[in-house]
C-alpha cells in the first residue's frame, strides 16, 4: 500500500525538522541517517524517497534551523525598536538559549561549522546573516546608514560570539559572564544612540 503525497509531505517535514535540532546540537557530521529515521518513525530504507543524498538532507535541514530562530525574533511588531532590541539580547544572550542549542540560533550553533557545509549550506548561512543584519540595521534606524551596518555587524558578531563561547567554556561562571557582560554592553550601546 503506497503512502499518499500529504503523508509522504508530512514525513518529508518531520525528517527535516528533526534533523534541524540535531544539526544545532551535534553540528553537521552529528547526523546518523539511521537514527534520523528511527526517530522520525520511517525505515532507513526510505530515506532515499525523500532525499538524493545526505548533503540534500543537511542543506534543508540547515536552511530549516537558520529560519527558526527569526520567527522567534519577529514576535511583537509594536514594541518599540530599542525595547525589541534589548528583549531579543535578554533573549539570545540567555541561559536557557546557551543550553539548548537544539532550539537555539544556527548561526550561532552552527558559525564554526558552516564553511565546511558546501556551497547550498553556505548560501543559507549568509543569508540568514544578511537577515540579521537587516533586522538589526531597522533597530538602529536612527544612525547614519553606514554607522547602522557598522554597528549590526559588531552587534551581530558580539551575540553568536557570546554564545558560541559560553556554550563551549567549561568554567560555569566564566560563561554566564560572557553573556551577562555582552548583554549590559549591547544595551548600552544602542542606548548610546
Amino acid at each position: 500500500m503506497g503512502t499518499s503525497q500529504e503523508d509522504k509531505e508530512k514525513h518529508h517535514a518531520r525528517i527535516v525538522a528533526i534533523a534541524a535540532k540535531r544539526v544545532r546540537e551535534k553540528g553537521l557530521d552529528g547526523i546518523s541517517i539511521a537514527d534520523l529515521m528511527k526517530d522520525a518513525g520511517l525505515t532507513h530504507g526510505g530515506f532515499y524517497r525523500h532525499f538524493g543524498s545526505r548533503e540534500d538532507l543537511i542543506s534543508e535541514a540547515v536552511e530549516c534551523a537558520l529560519g527558526q530562530w527569526t520567527q522567534r525574533t519577529r514576535r511583537d511588531p509594536n514594541k518599540p525598536s530599542a525595547k525589541r532590541f534589548q528583549a531579543a539580547v535578554d533573549d539570545y544572550l540567555s541561559i536557557n538559549h546557551r543550553n539548548s542549542p537544539g532550539g537555539g540560533c544556527a548561526v550561532a550553533s552552527l558559525c564554526s561549522e558552516a564553511w565546511r557545509g558546501g556551497k547550498r549550506v553556505r548560501q543559507a548561512y549568509t543569508r540568514q546573516v544578511k537577515l540579521y543584519l537587516s533586522l538589526l540595521e531597522r533597530v538602529l534606524d536612527g544612525r547614519r546608514r553606514q554607522v547602522a551596518r557598522r554597528d549590526s555587524i559588531l552587534a551581530l558578531s558580539a551575540l553568536v560570539g557570546a554564545v558560541a563561547m559560553a556554550r563551549s567554556v567549561d568554567d560555569d561562571q566564566l560563561s554566564l559572564d560572557l553573556l551577562n557582560s555582552t548583554a549590559e554592553a549591547l544595551k548600552f550601546f544602542l542606548a548610546r544612540a
